[in-house]
């Protein structure tokens, strides 16, 4: 076995358990939520991986299994940011929370995924397509649950404001946007910071990947540039898609007391 890569035995079995168990005691001690919900987290990780692990062999050796996967990965990615954004308590509203949060993770991800093929620089082959796009949808589904959920917060909290605003002849979209739109914009921030540190204080993961597999740090280095930028456009997408949806009523959040979703058009 290459000294390079990662040992799958006992000692990593345990590293994980330690490691899950300190995020876990810390989330709980400091208040930070629900800290049941990290190791159910690690649990369906290693399911889910081990799962992926198994199968991918026969999935990136078809490019129509590439494509349903990265159809599935999209799918997962807007369920999870739906309910993230909206925190609806039903399951139609799941559903239709999920088909909206879709569109800015679709609209961010797959195109830019597709261009990269286009282009040449992704071959047109499973084992490379999956995991660029994985990566690329991933953080397009970031994006869109960190700019959803400000942005929906903003329009609860500062509702007044709303008001204010339309009192003064702004359209619902527009008065909307000049609330929400700044704090949905710091969901870029991430992005922003992993790409101006690269190198200096993070080396991602494509990086370290071509790297154990055998290519050079030059071509590593490449490949990892390649990410960032391109997940720099696609969050960028995804944040103004998911802002307009927000904006727009699309995208909404009933209140406690059962009052008008937020974001609902008050005109």
């Amino acid at each position: 076995m290459s000294s390079t890569m990662l040992e799958v035995g006992p000692r990593l079995a345990v590293a994980l358990v330690v490691l899950t168990l300190i995020a876990a005691v810390v989330a709980g001690i400091g208040q930070l939520g629900p800290w049941r919900s990290i190791p159910v987290a690690a649990v369906r990780a290693t399911v889910q991986l081990g799962a992926v692990s198994l199968l991918i062999a026969a999935i990136v050796s078809s490019l129509w299994f590439t494509a349903l996967f990265v159809v599935v990965m999209v799918g997962i990615a807007a369920w999870t940011s739906g309910q993230r954004i909206t925190r609806a308590p039903t399951r139609p509203e799941r559903v239709t929370a999920a088909l909206w949060a879709a569109l800015p993770i679709a609209s961010g991800s797959l195109p830019i995924v597709l261009g990269l093929i286009a282009g040449g620089l992704v071959p047109v082959q499973g084992i490379a397509i999956v995991p660029i796009a994985g990566i690329l949808i991933g953080g397009a589904m970031t994006a869109t649950s960190l700019a959803g959920r400000r942005a929906l917060d903003e329009l609860e909290t500062r509702h007044g404001e709303v008001e204010a605003a339309l009192s003064l002849g702004f359209p619902d979209r527009d008065a909307a946007l000049e609330i929400c739109r700044p704090s949905a914009g710091q969901a870029l921030v991430p992005a922003l910071d992993q790409t101006r540190t690269v190198g200096l204080v993070t080396l991602p993961g494509a990086f370290v990947g071509v790297l154990l597999g055998g290519g050079s740090a030059v071509e590593a280095g490449a490949t990892q540039l390649l990410v960032l930028i391109g997940l720099l456009a696609v969050e960028s997408i995804a944040i103004v898609v998911v802002t307009e949806l927000a904006a727009r009523a699309r995208l909404t959040r009933e209140s406690a007391t059962g009052r008008q979703g937020i974001g609902e058009k008050t005109g």
